[in-house]
């Protein structure tokens, strides 16, 4: 349920409308459980979701009570420990931006089993990418790497890994 302009709107307390409305991160969790199926392909897809809005298109966090609801995007930090990486994969229904916060990230748009290009993110760096197109990521640093991620519709389908990527094949079961 997207968040409501109800209590707003009907003259309601106007001070616990605008706390509704806040994410702070004091409240966050890195979640290192979201995408830790993925782990099945290798140790190196371990990484962790920092849920703000929305819940992503891999996992089911509708009980998690401190996420804002989405009504049109959601909105996460990811953390990839050095070595870590985000498998090739495409959302099909949705772009989806990088923004980086800390650290580097390299980006992969492949095409195919054989034609990728990369690029190396860091500090306030952003890529976007269409709906349709496949991309990965990796931390080749040695420090941490944090940065947001943006979905562009409340609740993305599930992406499709490629017959090329190392999660093809890899179920949350």
């Amino acid at each position: 349920m997207p968040l409501t302009t109800t209590a707003y709107d009907n003259g309601g307390d106007l001070a616990a409308y605008t706390d509704s409305l806040i994410a702070g991160r004091e409240s966050r969790e890195p979640d290192w459980g979201a995408l830790s199926f993925q782990e099945k392909a290798g140790p190196q897809y371990r990484r962790a979701q920092i849920r703000y809005v929305g819940s992503g298109a891999t996992g089911d966090h509708e009980g998690d009570r401190r996420i804002l609801p989405s009504g049109g995007f959601t909105f996460s930090n990811m953390l990839l420990p050095p070595g870590a990486e985000g498998p090739a994969h495409t959302h099909h229904d949705v772009e989806e931006a990088f923004f980086v916060l800390e650290g580097e990230v390299r980006v992969g748009i492949h095409r195919g089993p054989d034609e990728a290009e990369y690029r190396t993110l860091g500090y306030r760096d952003m890529i976007v990418v269409p709906a349709g197109v496949t991309r990965s990521l990796k931390n080749e640093g040695d420090t941490d790497a944090l940065f947001c991620v943006i979905i562009g519709t409340r609740k993305p389908q599930v992406p499709t890994y490629p017959e090329y990527s190392p999660l093809y094949g890899v179920t949350r079961d």
